[in-house]
């Protein structure tokens, strides 16, 4: 009889163990469970985290690129509004007969020196000038055609007239150069 209780003990050692492992099982699968869900919280956060940093790396991009525009572009409305004062200056010294340059020396070197020092400027802040000859080829991107006309000893295309000059602020057209193009049509 002393065997049946061992083995009733031991069967019920067994159960006991088995209860518990399977608790342990159950517990250890709460915590892997557990670690799972955090393992794919920390990569939500880690990919929140990456791309908030890409995010705030193109903001800081696309404000420097907007400064730098700013910089080198932010002055084109003035400058376009000085485009007129050159172009009164230069008429007026085209103007000038060698009379009037005679007669008024210092006036006309004021008017050049002047002329000269608008240049240095307008060079200074990246103003430059565009100026085409005649027998130039027409460039639709530097020049504005204010007319056309068959002009013998000339290919179509050929500028055969500046009306006006251009400039450019940087690499960008601040205002065409105009000119007259050749269409004679048997070159």
């Amino acid at each position: 009889m002393a065997e049946p209780k061992n083995d009733d003990f031991l069967d019920d050692i067994e159960a006991a163990e088995a209860e518990e492992l399977s608790e342990e099982m159950a517990e250890i699968d709460a915590d892997l469970a557990e670690i799972d869900a955090l393992r794919a919280e920390r990569d939500s956060f880690r990919d929140k985290f990456m791309r908030a940093l890409a995010d705030a790396e193109n903001a800081r991009k696309r404000a420097d690129k907007q400064r730098r525009e700013g910089e080198q572009y932010g002055g084109s409305k003035l400058a376009r509004d000085m485009l007129p004062v050159y172009d009164n200056m230069k008429r007026a010294l085209e103007a000038a007969s060698d009379e009037q340059r005679e007669g008024a020396a210092a006036l006309i070197e004021g008017i050049e020196l002047t002329m000269r020092e608008l240049l240095n400027v307008f060079s200074k802040h990246g103003i430059q000038l565009v100026a085409p000859q005649v027998g130039d080829k027409f460039d639709p991107q530097l020049h504005q055609a204010m007319f056309e006309a068959p002009v013998p000893g000339t290919k179509a295309g050929d500028i055969i007239q500046v009306a006006a000059e251009g400039f450019l602020l940087h690499d960008r057209l601040l205002r065409p150069a105009q000119v007259g193009v050749s269409s004679n049509p048997g070159a």
